[in-house]
């Protein structure tokens, strides 16, 4: 299965900096009604996730079960990803991702077991870690986009 998320995630950083040019900044900028996040800001969160992600798959290969979540509104509203560049954050979320995917690539194998508690009683493995990471980075995209 990981292998499989790293070709996905590689074809994600081949292909997404290019739709997102197709918009402008002001409907990046636009929320689709009041309290829901824009564009950006749901690129921003995707930045937040990959932060916290790479922490999982790092802390997790030498920590017993680092407990590691996050409160991903406030992540979003203190980051300020709405007063960024959209270009800034396309590059920014490229770049982690890129480095993502490469990380993924070098994890041992038996390393992929080890697990780490997302918040509350929730433990899991790097795999499964990964494997959502993947997962949710494009349930948000289809949000974007409108498919994906």
């Amino acid at each position: 299965m990981i292998p499989e998320r790293i070709k996905r995630l590689e074809y994600l950083c081949q292909s997404l900096p290019g739709l997102f040019a197709q918009f402008s900044e002001e409907e990046l900028c636009r929320s689709p009604e009041p309290g829901k996040w824009s564009k950006k800001q749901i690129l921003g969160h995707l930045i937040d996730s990959a932060t916290n992600n790479h922490q999982r798959l790092i802390r997790g290969q030498f920590e017993d079960e680092p407990l590691i979540f996050y409160d991903q509104d406030k992540w979003n509203e203190f980051s300020y990803h709405d007063k960024i560049p959209s270009s800034q954050l396309i590059s920014f979320w490229y770049f982690y991702n890129k480095q993502l995917a490469a990380l993924a690539k070098e994890i041992p194998q038996e390393n992929w077991k080890r697990t780490c508690r997302m918040g509350g009683n929730v433990t899991v493995s790097l795999e499964f870690v990964f494997d959502d990471y993947v997962k949710h980075l494009e349930h948000h995209l289809k949000q974007i986009f409108g498919h994906y």
